[in-house]
């Protein structure tokens, strides 16, 4: 396994879970139902989660890219 896709799938898992508490949000506010959080709570779990998705899924993206960087060799011209 490469640098950066182990925390890709997390990122993906966890941007995942952050658009399943959006729809929760979403259903909650459109029902007027009074869950443990309230439509605002899930709504702004989901976009935490989807901001810690994005920010590791840069920094994944990017430490596969300086890898290959890394690994490639030299052209000899």
């Amino acid at each position: 396994m490469e640098m950066g896709t182990g925390r890709i799938k997390l990122a993906r898992i966890l941007a995942i879970a952050g658009f399943i508490c959006g729809i929760i949000g979403l259903i909650a506010g459109l029902e007027d139902r009074i869950l443990k959080l309230s439509p605002w709570g899930w709504f702004t779990g989901g976009i935490l989660l989807m901001m810690i998705a994005l920010f590791i899924l840069l920094d994944g993206a990017i430490a596969f890219y300086k890898l290959r960087i890394v690994l490639t060799p030299p052209r000899n011209e």
